[in-house]
């Protein structure tokens, strides 16, 4: 059992002092969905578009939402963010010291 607490403290340490507030302030009503609005951009941007408008629909209705996020806190997303792009750029040439 300790154990266990141990880890629900860890995740929470982990989860940062910015991501615990922003999940907070999104549970109460009236805040909340002004937040929600305000991070919608920033959630399709992360998410991909059905997935971030999916996330930020459940965020917006003010129980739902609070219960969303609080089971975030412990344990993560719930809606995962879509996969980061590889960077594409052409490699280096090394320059040869030995013609010099």
């Amino acid at each position: 059992m300790a154990e266990k607490k141990t880890k629900v403290t860890r995740k929470l340490v982990r989860a940062g002092g910015w991501n615990v507030a922003r999940r907070l302030l999104k549970s109460i009503p009236g805040v909340g969905t002004a937040m929600v609005i305000g991070f919608v951009g920033y959630d399709i941007k992360r998410k991909g578009l059905t997935k971030g408008l999916v996330n930020s629909g459940l965020d917006a209705i003010p129980i739902i939402g609070t219960g969303k996020n609080l089971l975030e806190i412990i344990t993560g997303d719930l809606i995962k963010d879509k996969p980061a792009e590889t960077s594409k750029k052409l490699p280096i040439k090394e320059k040869d010291d030995e013609k010099h």
